[in-house]
Parts: structure tokens; C-alpha cells; sequence
């Protein structure tokens, strides 16, 4: 019998999903100039792009919508997310924003000045781009063996505080103007930072007056993963961890789009009231007014409902199985994947998986691009594409990881799905030597991996 324990929800609406034929995938590749990004959705069997707004909304979601305010100023259903948010995370002001990122430009243009440094438990790349536009420099301080993807830690997403003392010698407290803590880290295939890290962060930033802000997308997930790892915490519940964390904090960005299962929504919660004053002031020039911050009122309740969802443990339970489950066969098959398996996505290691082909020829695109014609599944290159070029040398970036990342949708698809994905990845390991290199065709200024075309190599 299998260990494998069923999901904690059953089925109420489903969305048809195709196959295309091996030449039909072969030409849809050829017309997204190799970028899994620019497939038509309709072309894809499963889509582990992102998690990110793709989740199943449950039926306790979609009847929140239905009583939303749309009021444009001082809608109800603002004050019901910022009442839901209050309680869960514990920030007293909550801005809204349309998404994550919004929440980043107003941190950043509030907080970010030319020649300030930025310190990150490594980067992600539209919080590093907003940081650099502000004129700030990103500097990774989190521990060594986040690169090696072969390392087993339970919290690999830690920051060394050796390096982060380092930097704030250097470059003194007051040209840092935060440290922006990712839990669990993105970027390094959703490896959890433990709870005595932050606060060891915590005493640290204190005695320096330096900003701790959350990057809490995730956050649900990193809770999961102290109480599951991590001495002391076994027997406190999710909400009760994902409470703590945030209390050891400043502030915090949120893409309601993870962890709240909505298709859209975010917001920038703080404790500084004069920071919010002038945060808010932000949000109605680029996002919308204060009270819905780029938000329709359905979508603000769609948020507060998700978040009172995110908690329960029989859901996050379901969420972690599933994505553990899809490494674990993988792992088993010889495939190199990021290890441990983290949070939200399985990442395999491009580099090791392609080594005939220089990190210059673009691994992980090529491998993303040859896993979609293989199976017809869409993962996502992070590596040196994402990374970017220096703005300084305009030379490309080389970051150690080069990673495919399979993120899985929150409550959309079943195990049989993953059975698919594995088997198709899995092929494709045993016949790896057949992947090409890439070139680029198109390279675009910011966030290149999104718009990017390519073309192969011999």
C-alpha cells in the first residue's frame, strides 16, 4: 500500500488539457524562439512554470468574490484583508499592491539610494532589478552550501552572518538600507531558513539599525519546514510559526499569489507608521488608492480567505508531499536535482545533467526547452540567463546554480500528473547527449529569461 496520503480536498470544476503531438511541440518551441516562457498555454500539458496566480481557488474563495466591494475608496474588502493579514502576520500597516513585485518598487524607491548595498539571502531577480534601478548593488550572504546542489542541510537558505557582519564593515550600517530575507529562498529551489537564524538576524540587524524585511510569498511553506526540522518548534502550529517569523521582522513583501492560492494580489506589510504614511503615498501614484492598491475588491477577499486556508496543516502537508514526492522519483531515477527538495518546486541541476554543454551555450534554457518537446511539460530556467549581466561590465553573470525549476501549482494537479512529468524527465536523462546548446536571437534590457529568443547551437 502506498504512503502516499491523499490530498485533503476533492474535485468540484476542471479545466481540459491536451497533448500536442511530438512535431506539434517540436514547431511550438521553434516559434517561442526556444523559450518555454513564450509557449501559448494551450500548447502545454503541464505547466510547472510557476506557482505563482496558477493555483485552484477553492469554493470558500470563489464565494468571498462574489461579496466584494469594489467601492473605490475605503472598500469593505480591504478591511478585511488587513485585518486577515494583522492576524496572521502581525504587520499593523498593510498597504496593498497588485502583485509582489509592486511591493518592491514602493520598498525600494522608498528605502534603496545610488552606491547603497543590498544584502540578500541570494538574489531573485525582479527584487534585485528594482534594488539596481534604484541604484543599489546586491550582495549574496547566504551560506556556501546553498550553491552546491548536491549538499543536504535542513535549512539551506540561511544567511551566514559572518558575511553579513563583513559587509556592514565595509560598507558601514548606513549604506544598508535593509537586508531582505527570502524564506524559503526561490532562487536556491525553496530551501527553508530556520528559525534561530532569523533570530540571530534579528539581534543583528537591531544592533546595526538595519531593516529586516521578509520576502513572505512563501512563508507558509518555511513555517512547515521549522516544524517538521527544527528542535523546539514540532509542536506549534503553522500559524503560530508563520506568526513568529514575522514578529522577528520589520516588514515584509507579499505576492498574494503563492502561499494565499489567488490568481493575483499582493501587499507591503510594515511596522514604521511614518514608512507606511509614505508608502501609501507611493501606492496611489503607481498602484491605485491606498484602500485597493491595484486590487479589485474581489480579489482583495479572494486573498483574505486564502490566507486563513494557507495554514491549515492538512493543506501545507498536501502541498509539501506532492512537490517531495516528484523529487523523490526523480532523485531515485540518477536525474541531479537541488537537494533537499524544497517547498514549492523540484529544480534540476542543468549543469550536471548537460555537461557536454558550456554554462556560454545556456543549459538549463536548452534543458527547459528539450523537457517541453520531450513530454509537453513547461518548467523555467534559473540560472545564468536569469542572473542577468552586470550592469557595471554588461558582462553575463555566472551563478553557480543553472537550474530547470518544476514549480507545481498549488491543489491543481494530481499525482498521475507528476507520474507524467517524472517519466518524461526521467526519458530525457537517458537521452541527454541529443540537448543543444543555445545562442540568444533576442536578448531583452530587464528580466531577459522572460522575453528572450533563442536558437541553437552545433
Amino acid at each position: 500500500m502506498s504512503n502516499y496520503q491523499a490530498e485533503p480536498w476533492k474535485i468540484k470544476m476542471v479545466e481540459p488539457i491536451r497533448q500536442l503531438s511530438r512535431p506539434e511541440r517540436e514547431a511550438a518551441i521553434v516559434q517561442a524562439g526556444y523559450n518555454t516562457c513564450l509557449l501559448d498555454s494551450r500548447d502545454v500539458y503541464i505547466d510547472l512554470f510557476s506557482d505563482s496566480g496558477v493555483n485552484a481557488m477553492s469554493d470558500r474563495q470563489w464565494a468571498a468574490m462574489m461579496v466584494g466591494d469594489e467601492a473605490y475608496a475605503g472598500s469593505a474588502s480591504f478591511t478585511r484583508l488587513a485585518d486577515t493579514v494583522r492576524a496572521y502576520y502581525g504587520y499593523p500597516e498593510v498597504i496593498p499592491t497588485h502583485q509582489g513585485r509592486g511591493a518592491e518598487h514602493i520598498l525600494n524607491r522608498m528605502l534603496v539610494r545610488p552606491g547603497q548595498h543590498c544584502p540578500g539571502n541570494m538574489y531573485f531577480p525582479s527584487t534585485r532589478v528594482h534594488q539596481e534601478l534604484n541604484g543599489g548593488a546586491f550582495h549574496d550572504v547566504i551560506i556556501d552550501e546553498a550553491h552546491d546542489p548536491s549538499t543536504v542541510l535542513p535549512f539551506k537558505g540561511n544567511v551566514d552572518c559572518d558575511k553579513l557582519e563583513k559587509l556592514i564593515a565595509e560598507v558601514g550600517a548606513n549604506n544598508i538600507p535593509y537586508l531582505a530575507l527570502g524564506a524559503p529562498v526561490n532562487m536556491a529551489g525553496g530551501q527553508p531558513v530556520s528559525m534561530a537564524n532569523i533570530d540571530d538576524l534579528r539581534a543583528l540587524t537591531s544592533e546595526h539599525g538595519i531593516p529586516l524585511i521578509l520576502d513572505a510569498a512563501r512563508a507558509v511553506e518555511n513555517a512547515w519546514f521549522i516544524q517538521q526540522r527544527e528542535a523546539g518548534w514540532a509542536n506549534a502550529s503553522i500559524a503560530e510559526i508563520l506568526r513568529a517569523m514575522c514578529d522577528r521582522t520589520d516588514g515584509a513583501t507579499m505576492s498574494a499569489k503563492k502561499d494565499s492560492y489567488a490568481n493575483i494580489g499582493g501587499w507591503l506589510g510594515l511596522r514604521d507608521a511614518e514608512l507606511a504614511t509614505q508608502a501609501r503615498g507611493l501606492v496611489v501614484l503607481f498602484e491605485g488608492l491606498h484602500t485597493y492598491g491595484g486590487m479589485a475588491g474581489r480579489d482583495m477577499e479572494a486573498v483574505a480567505q486564502g490566507i486563513e486556508e494557507s495554514v491549515a496543516e492538512d493543506n501545507i502537508r498536501a502541498r509539501i508531499q506532492q512537490v517531495g514526492y516528484l523529487g523523490d522519483r526523480l532523485a531515485a531515477a540518477g536525474v541531479p536535482v537541488m537537494q533537499p527538495i524544497g517547498g514549492h518546486c523540484v529544480c534540476i541541476d542543468a549543469a550536471a545533467f548537460l555537461p557536454h554543454i558550456p554554462r556560454e551555450r545556456f543549459p538549463a534554457q536548452a534543458l527547459a526547452a528539450a523537457l517541453y518537446v520531450e513530454g509537453g511539460v513547461r518548467g523555467v530556467e534559473r540560472g545564468m540567463i536569469s542572473a542577468g549581466r552586470d550592469p557595471d561590465t554588461g558582462e553575463n553573470r555566472t551563478p553557480n546554480l543553472e537550474l530547470v525549476r518544476l514549480a507545481i501549482p498549488r491543489r491543481v494537479y494530481t499525482q498521475a500528473h507528476l507520474d507524467v512529468v517524472a517519466e518524461a524527465v526521467i526519458s530525457l536523462w537517458h537521452n541527454r547527449d541529443s540537448v543543444r546548446g543555445l545562442r540568444f536571437v533576442h536578448e531583452p534590457r530587464y528580466l531577459r529569461f522572460f522575453q528572450a529568443h533563442f536558437a541553437p547551437v552545433d
